[in-house]
């Protein structure tokens, strides 16, 4: 989980790599409505993330084996529908760091369909993991080895 540019695509492919993991990137699941509306620059809202957020706890549950979605997941509510969808228990790994570092990703990626214009609107939606849910923080401001390799020890511990 985190606001755009953190890394969840690279960190989240990286550990599938292994072959012990499954990845989906959260970005497929949005609705094409959703992908429309940001690409104008425009944020999504609670009532457009929430059919999509459904649809990531319902693609977990869907999984035969351990998986990985990257999704923004920015509020503990959204959390909440991924959790109760997935109908089981759910780890989520923070990917953080602070706003210059992902403006500077976000302006660099070209081709997606997510303008930095949104990330002031992510930043603002973002509630940290609280004590109660399962995950962890991961700084990234790391070489992505060192995330991955965090990543997956916080998967495995538990």
């Amino acid at each position: 989980m985190g606001v755009s540019g953190c890394g969840k695509t690279s960190v989240g492919q990286a550990l599938a790599e292994s072959g012990e993991i499954a990845f989906l990137d959260g970005d497929d699941l949005h609705p094409a409505e959703n992908i429309a509306k940001m690409s104008r620059g425009e944020p999504l809202n609670d009532v457009d993330r929430a059919p999509w957020l459904a649809e990531v706890g319902r693609t977990l549950a869907a999984q035969t084996g351990p998986a990985i979605i990257g999704c923004s997941a920015l509020k503990r509510s959204y959390r909440d529908i991924i959790r109760r969808h997935a109908g089981a228990p759910v780890t989520f790994l923070h990917l953080a760091a602070p706003k210059p570092v992902l403006a500077k990703r976000v302006a660099n990626r070209p081709g997606h369909f997510m303008p930095a214009a949104l990330l002031d609107s992510q930043f603002a939606a973002l509630e940290e993991l609280q004590a109660d849910e399962a995950g962890a923080v991961i700084s990234i401001d790391q070489p992505l080895a060192g995330v991955v390799a965090e990543a997956r020890r916080h998967l495995t511990q538990g």
